[in-house]
C-alpha cells in the first residue's frame, strides 16, 4: 500500500511526524490512529491495522504525540489534556488535506485520548478502543515496576523499551484529573470496545466500565490472550479483521468500480510474516481471507493454502453452476454439496515421458433432493460447464510484470 511521511504542528507548534497509508485504489473514508502510552506510530498492532484498513479503501494517518517518537518538543512538558489536543491537531491536518477523519481507533492510553476526543471531532463517525482505561490515571500505576527516578525538577524518569522517558508533574496531575465517564455517555458515535481478558497492564474491568457507560451502538469484543501491546502477529491480525469488519457497517463503505479488463476486480494478496508464509488476501473492500501454508511445510496453518484456495474456486463454481442450471429448469434440487481434493500424479502417457507430473483434481457431488435418474445425470453433466473447471482443464496463460 502507499504510504507518505509527513509531518503537522502540534498542540504547542511542535512538528509532529506522521505516516499516512493510502488505499492503491478510490479512497472511502479516513481513520485516525493514536498510540499508547510513550509508544508510538510505528509499533506492530497499527502497522497491521492500518495496512488491512488501507487494503478496504481507509486512509489511515498515525502520528507521534509530542517529544515521542520522531516528534519534535518536550514529553515531559505534556499530559492527557495536550495528548486530546494532539488529536484534535491531527484531524485539523487531516481536513486540509480533503480528509478529515471518519473512524477514531486508540490504543490504551491512545484509546483513552481518543474518547475524549470524538465528541470534539465532528467528522467522527466512529470510535474504537483497544485496551483503553476506564480512568486515565490507571496508566500512573505503572510508574513503580519501570523504577523511575525523581529528579530535582519534579520530573519522573522512568526506563520503557530500552530508554529512559521524562515524565512531568503536569502529566500525573492532569490524568489524576481526568474523568471519562462523561464523554463516554455523550460520545454519540458508534463504539467498539476491544480487550484482551488477560491484559496484566490494563484490566478486563476497564473495557467493561467503558461499554457500561456507553450508549448504543455499542460493542464489546475480546482478544483472546493477547498481550497489552497486541504484539503477537496473529492477535494483531485479528484485530484488524475485526475493527475492518465492523467500521465497514458504519462508515458505509462501497465497493469501488473495477479497474478496466478486471470486471470482478483485483484480488491483492500482500505478506504478513516475512519469516512464514502467511498472506493477506483482498478482494475489494469487503472480502478478506488468509492464505498460508501447514505448519509441517514451514507455515502457521492459519489460513488455506494456495492449492486449498485453487480447490475452493472449482468447488463453488461447481455448485453454483448446478443450483443455478436446476433454478432455471425449475427442479427439485434441495442441496448441493462438492467435495474437491487434490494431488499430483505421473502423467504416464503424457507425450514427454512418465517423469512427468500433471494436477489432478477429484471432485464428489452430493445432490439432495427428489432428483429422478435423468436429472441427476444432467446436473452430473453441468458440473463440467462451470466456467473454473473449464479454465482449469484448458489453456491459460499468465502475464507478469514487476511494478516499481
Amino acid at each position: 500500500m502507499p504510504m507518505e511521511r509527513i509531518t503537522f504542528p502540534g498542540h504547542a507548534g511542535d512538528m509532529l511526524a506522521a505516516r499516512l497509508d493510502l488505499p492503491e485504489g478510490p479512497r472511502q473514508a479516513t481513520a485516525l490512529f493514536v498510540h499508547c502510552f510513550t509508544c508510538g506510530k510505528d509499533i506492530a498492532a497499527a502497522r497491521r491495522i492500518a495496512q488491512r484498513l488501507a487494503a478496504m479503501g481507509i486512509a489511515v494517518l498515525r502520528f507521534d504525540f509530542t517529544g515521542l517518537g520522531h516528534s519534535g518538543g518536550e514529553f515531559e512538558n505534556t499530559g492527557f489534556t495536550t495528548n486530546v489536543q494532539d488529536i484534535e491537531a491531527a484531524a485539523r491536518h487531516l481536513a486540509t488535506l480533503g480528509m478529515a477523519p471518519d473512524l477514531l481507533i486508540g490504543h490504551s492510553l491512545g484509546g483513552a485520548a481518543a474518547l475524549k476526543s470524538a465528541p470534539l471531532l465532528d467528522s467522527v463517525k466512529a470510535v474504537v478502543t483497544i485496551g483503553a482505561p476506564f480512568d486515565p490515571e490507571h496508566v500512573t500505576r505503572n510508574f513503580a515496576p519501570a523504577h523511575p527516578t525523581l529528579t530535582r525538577d519534579g520530573v519522573i524518569e522512568m526506563s520503557l523499551g530500552g530508554r529512559t522517558v521524562r515524565i512531568g508533574r503536569q502529566f500525573a496531575d492532569d490524568v489524576a484529573a481526568e474523568r471519562l465517564e462523561p464523554a463516554i455517555a455523550g460520545l454519540n458515535r458508534a463504539l467498539l470496545v476491544l480487550h484482551a481478558p488477560r491484559d496484566e497492564v490494563v484490566g478486563i474491568n476497564n473495557a467493561t466500565a467503558i461499554f457500561k457507560a456507553a450508549r448504543h451502538p455499542k460493542s464489546f469484543v475480546t482478544l483472546g490472550d493477547a498481550d497489552h501491546l497486541v504484539s503477537d502477529p496473529a492477535d494483531a491480525e485479528y484485530a484488524a479483521e475485526v475493527i475492518a469488519a465492523w467500521s465497514g457497517r458504519y462508515l458505509g463503505l462501497k465497493s469501488p468500480p473495477p479497474p478496466p479488463g478486471a470486471p470482478e476486480g483485483i484480488v491483492r494478496v500482500s505478506e504478513i510474516d516475512p519469516e512464514g508464509f502467511l498472506q493477506d488476501v483482498q478482494h475489494g473492500p469487503h472480502h478478506h481471507a488468509l492464505a498460508d501454508e501447514p505448519e509441517a511445510y514451514g507455515g502457521s496453518n492459519r489460513g488455506m493454502s494456495p492449492y486449498g484456495f485453487l480447490a475452493a474456486g472449482l468447488g463453488a463454481c461447481t455448485s453454483m453452476t448446478i443450483r443455478l442450471y436446476a433454478r432455471r429448469k425449475g427442479w427439485p434440487l434441495a442441496h448441493v454439496r462438492v467435495d474437491v481434493t487434490h494431488d499430483k500424479v505421473h502423467a504416464q502417457d503424457a507425450e514427454h515421458g512418465a517423469s512427468l507430473k500433471v494436477d489432478r483434481f477429484i471432485r464428489e457431488i452430493t445432490l439432495e433432493g427428489g432428483l429422478d435418474a435423468d436429472q441427476r445425470a444432467r446436473l452430473l453433466a453441468i458440473a463440467d460447464k462451470c466456467p473454473v473447471h473449464q479454465t482449469l482443464t484448458r489453456s491459460s496463460k499468465v502475464e507478469t510484470r514487476l511494478l516499481d
